[in-house]
């Protein structure tokens, strides 16, 4: 009796939600993430896994950070400036 009739016993869930992740891939006795890898200190991820970088690399959250870095870099990082007043020409 290792078929049909013990399959309809399995109701207790060996992962639940993930603090980090927030997927369901934290396990309950390991109290490890195999989604992420938490509580590690560092994210979980693998080069066999390309498509699992693809969805965890940067880039894919919200960069509230970083998406500005660009812009400051090409301006050199100045800081407390403000632009000098447009001067209009007077027509003759």
């Amino acid at each position: 009796t290792k078929g049909t009739q013990s399959f309809g016993k399995k109701h207790t869930k060996s992962h639940t939600l993930c603090r980090r992740c927030g997927r369901r891939s934290f396990h309950n006795q390991k109290k490890t993430c195999a989604q992420c890898g938490y509580p590690a200190a560092k994210t979980r991820s693998y080069g066999w896994s390309e498509k699992g970088l693809r969805r965890k690399t940067t880039g894919t959250g919200r960069m509230s950070h970083l998406k500005n870095m660009a812009r400051r870099f090409k301006n050199g990082f100045r800081e407390g400036t403000a632009a000098k007043p447009a001067v209009h020409k007077k027509s003759a």
